[in-house]
Formats: structure tokens, C-alpha cells, sequence
């Protein structure tokens, strides 16, 4: 009699294979990757895809005349994703002061250009979807929320302002590398020339 314990168990390993679908999935997922990993360069056509895209949003806001808590919520998680796209990556109120030479350096983001880029179009595409569903059409008046927005934004922002006088740091460098303007080093050929010149 053969031993039962040495056939294969081909139903658990027939369990532990990925189904169909998540092979679809998996594939469209890795096929979506690779698009979005090739359009990290593509800083201005990103973000004209981006204008594009909430200028489609505003204008089914407007047409349906409706949903604006879901556009509220949607400025409040813009709101914070600005403040960590504008905010160094090291807090010197927790992680000690800066260095001296640290406006010398490049800006370390708490949040880079294309993770905040990518974060407002996914928000974007979920409000738009969810003016879909009419239970988040709740009825409100919006001057209040566009009220209690524009103060919050106004509070937030001071709040950052006084933190980089504070702590002397620009979220934006206007300044030309010097990386950019730096003299190569002298080659081997354009040595042996200056010597052929010189003799």
C-alpha cells in the first residue's frame, strides 16, 4: 500500500494559485505602475492633468448644484497634503535646530512633489465618484463651509509662516546650483595638448 503522506496534496496547492482575477489584478496593477513610474519626470504635463481633472470636478459641482461636503472634505485633505508638501522632512521643534548651512542645501519635503501630485488626484477622482451616490448630498448651506475653509486656511497657513521665520527655512529654492556651473576636471587629452602647445 502506498503511504498517504507522500502523495501530493493537490488540492492545497491548488488553493494557494492565485485565481484568475487576481492574476488580472496584479497584472493591470503592475501595467499601472509602470505608467505612473514613467510620468514621475513629466512635472508639467502631471500637473495640467490635475487642473484638468478638478476643472471637470468643479464643473459637475456646479451643475449639480449639490455635494459639497464631499467638496469641502476634499479641500481639507488638499489643505493638509500642501502643509506636508511645504514642511521640511526633520522637525526642529522635535528634532533639535537646523543647521547653519541649511538654506544652503536642497529642501527635504515631509512630502515629496509627486507623492503630494498623486495624493490630490486620487482625492480628486474619489470626490468626483462620489457625487455618484447621493447619500453623501447631504443638504448644507456652503457659504458656511467655504467660510470655515477659508479660516481654517488662514489659520494654517499663519501657524507655517511663523515656523519658517522661527526656524529660518524657504519651502522653495530660487537659487541656481552651484553643482550646475561647476568647471569640469581637466582631462588626460586636454592636458596632453596643453603640453603639445607649451613645447
Amino acid at each position: 500500500m502506498k503511504d498517504a503522506s507522500s502523495e501530493p496534496n493537490t488540492s492545497t496547492e491548488g488553493s494557494m494559485a492565485p485565481s484568475f482575477s487576481q492574476r488580472v489584478m496584479k497584472n493591470l496593477a503592475m501595467r499601472f505602475q509602470h505608467y505612473l513610474d514613467r510620468s514621475t519626470p513629466y512635472i508639467l504635463g502631471r500637473w495640467m492633468f490635475l487642473l484638468v481633472e478638478l476643472f471637470v470636478y468643479c464643473v459637475r459641482v456646479y451643475y449639480l448644484k449639490g455635494y459639497y461636503i464631499v467638496t469641502y472634505a476634499l479641500a481639507i485633505f488638499i489643505l493638509n497634503l500642501f502643509i506636508g508638501f511645504i514642511s521640511p522632512i526633520e522637525d526642529p521643534e522635535t528634532e533639535g535646530p537646523l543647521l547653519p548651512d541649511y538654506n544652503d542645501k536642497p529642501f527635504m519635503r515631509r512630502l515629496g512633489e509627486f507623492k503630494f501630485w498623486y495624493g490630490c488626484v486620487k482625492a480628486i477622482f474619489v470626490a468626483f465618484w462620489c457625487t455618484f451616490i447621493p447619500v453623501f448630498n447631504v443638504p448644507v448651506f456652503w457659504p458656511i463651509l467655504m467660510m470655515y475653509f477659508f479660516v481654517l486656511f488662514i489659520l494654517t497657513m499663519k501657524r507655517q509662516i511663523k515656523h519658517m521665520i522661527k526656524h529660518k527655512y524657504l519651502p522653495f529654492s530660487f537659487k541656481p546650483s552651484k553643482k550646475k556651473f561647476a568647471k569640469a576636471p581637466p582631462t588626460a587629452a586636454s592636458k596632453i595638448s596643453k603640453v603639445d602647445k607649451a613645447g
